[in-house]
């Protein structure tokens, strides 16, 4: 005997067998019961959640040989042969094959005769919204009123294709898609049945893929049979379906977390050598994402949670929800964009880039927990630099400055019941040897500089800031310091620069290096003279001089704070691609 499909072997020959559409099966059997029969019936969904299924058993239900009944017994003739496909009183329409005016004529020229085996004659018409304008037009009349021995079961994907009118004559049921616990534990209680060996996890990769839809869900599960000659496990499926492995997604997103371009370059290696679907790469990496937003606002794993939650919980403490969101933006954006893409890969590394490059420096400083000296971000089961943490200083005996906070957290916040030790900034001119424990933050040497109006350079150069939170400071200046408050005075032409995420930046810099009971004001300089920025680039001007001067336009373009920003993070050159413009 030849072999038979899972999705035909296994089609559901009754109302309780169908999966997950009990707000349709419900209504449908109460209606049979009770004796109130529509004669038209409108199902819509995506492909494969039990459509044409379900008009088959309302066609059993209406011919079964003992009355009409919400449970058709399945045994007697007109149920056999409308399970079969060859129940004459059954007439199957593919609309999409049959669209134009003249098939719709014929079709409904055999409406008036009674049925020759059956109770009732049931017209079919799958995909109806593929009919033309005149086909619907033809069908209305007999639509609206069919002979009593009639019914149409109408079944569609696209419902706003249908004119009104004909949606106005039909009693509508909307077919919903199935969850991932539906589908996998149906093709769970089928395996067991042909008395296949399975992996529960390999199952959830499969209802994954088959987004929604049980028919895709056990053509996949035929193909996994397949693929593993008689069995289903975990790592041939993410073979079959081109799944890399949850560790790799997690690697790839702390990297970009810790800006890390070295171990990113090798997570994507890794992942390259695996050739996998980069399309459900970024499907994958949206989804850790979305699990991460999921704890950071409600606190909580979804029910087919794909990473382990952990790993999700420490996410959600080094990003901010809002760069939570971004990212997950830029992932589906990214997935969008594969098509136009030259390729798949180019595409994949792009998006990649693009969430890089979106990587806020001060947001991450913020974000992580003390303890690695070079910034790496722990992550429970993340490989991490192996790199010790620093030992914590203490203060001198001469120190007023604060010791080194042991947590990312005790530097932006004190108990109820604690207080910030206040002790008075060391003298001018006196060492100070206390450090700052901030990951990522490099430090000219151990020793901070006085909070004092004249010592601003200094104390910009050892907070070693990166980006946005950068330029800020090189266009600030002390203007009061009366401890425990700090006023800086932002250039008037640079006041724009004074966003969020730079400022607070900034600030928790300073409380870091100071002391959390800093409290820092910003005050715009509205002086007449524009105040020259601070001197902080160590590479040499690169400008154009093959007239004895510097070109101005140049000039005004290396003076432009974003141009140094992207300079300083990707180590840009300015090149002049016009050289023989006129100048001056």
């Amino acid at each position: 005997m030849s072999y038979q499909v899972l999705a035909r072997k296994y089609r559901p020959q009754n109302f309780t067998e169908l999966v997950g559409q009990e707000h349709v099966t419900q209504a449908l059997v109460n209606g049979l019961e009770q004796g109130r029969l529509h004669h038209a019936f409108l199902f819509t969904g995506t492909r494969g959640v039990g459509k044409t299924t379900l008009a088959r058993i309302i066609a059993k239900a209406l011919n079964c040989a003992k009355g009409v009944t919400g449970h058709p017994c399945g045994e007697c003739e007109a149920c056999r042969e409308i399970a079969e496909g060859r129940f004459v009183d059954l007439v199957e329409v593919d609309a999409a094959s049959r669209t134009g005016v003249d098939d719709t004529r014929e079709l409904l020229e055999n409406v008036q005769y009674a049925p020759s085996k059956g109770r009732y004659k049931i017209y079919l018409i799958d995909e109806v919204h593929m009919f033309s304008n005149s086909s619907f037009n033809a069908l209305l009349k007999t639509l609206e009123e069919p002979p009593p021995h009639v019914k149409f079961l109408l079944a569609t994907t696209e419902p706003a294709k249908l004119p009104i009118t004909v949606l106005s004559r039909c009693l509508q049921f909307n077919l919903k898609r199935l969850d991932i616990d539906q589908i996998s534990q149906h093709l769970a209680t089928l395996l067991q049945k042909e008395g296949v060996e399975f992996e529960a996890p390999a199952l959830e990769l499969l209802a994954r893929a088959a987004d929604g839809s049980m028919r895709d869900a056990l053509s996949l599960l035929d193909q996994a049979l397949a693929f593993g000659a008689g069995r289903i496990t975990r790592e041939d499926v993410s073979l079959m379906l081109g799944v890399i492995e949850q560790r790799h997604i997690v690697d790839l997103l702390d990297a970009i977390i810790a800006e890390d371009s070295d171990r990113l370059e090798q997570v994507m290696q890794r992942l390259f050598e695996q050739s996998p679907d980069y399309g459900r790469v970024l499907q994958d990496l949206a989804l850790l994402l979305h699990e991460i937003s999921l704890q950071q606002i409600l606190a909580k794993a979804p029910p087919n949670a794909l990473f382990d939650r952990t790993v999700v919980v420490e996410f959600g403490k080094q990003l901010s929800p809002e760069i939570t969101q971004l990212y997950y933006q830029i992932c589906i954006i990214g997935h969008q964009e594969l098509t136009m893409a030259p390729d798949a890969k180019t595409g994949f590394e792009a998006t990649v880039l693009r969430l890089f490059g979106f990587t806020l420096p001060e947001q991450n400083a913020a974000a992580q927990p003390a303890g690695d000296q070079n910034g790496t971000q722990r992550v429970p089961g993340v490989p991490t630099s192996s790199t010790p943490a620093p030992p914590d200083r203490q203060p001198s005996p001469h120190s007023g400055l604060h010791s080194p906070p042991t947590t990312a957290s005790s530097s932006r916040a004190t108990t109820k019941n604690e207080e910030p030790t206040r002790q008075p900034l060391t003298s001018p001119g006196q060492k100070n040897d206390a450090t700052s424990a901030r990951p990522g933050q490099q430090r000219a040497g151990d020793n901070l500089p006085v909070l004092a109006t004249e010592n601003w350079g200094a104390i910009f150069q050892s907070l070693g800031l990166k980006g946005s939170a950068r330029e800020l400071a090189r266009h600030c200046r002390i203007e009061q310091v009366d401890e425990p408050h700090l006023k800086l005075a932002v250039d008037e032409n640079y006041k724009v620069m004074l966003r969020d995420r730079p400022r607070h930046a900034l600030i928790e810099a300073l409380q870091q290096a100071y002391g959390s009971h800093w409290r820092i004001q910003f005050s715009i300089d509205t002086g007449t003279q524009e105040q020259a920025p601070l001197e902080v680039d160590t590479k040499p001007t690169v400008a154009r001089s093959d007239q004895g001067v510097k070109d101005p336009v140049i000039q005004s373009v290396q003076q432009d704070p974003l141009v140094k920003s992207l300079k300083e993070q990707f180590d840009a050159e300015i090149i002049d691609v016009q050289p023989n413009r006129k100048r001056g």
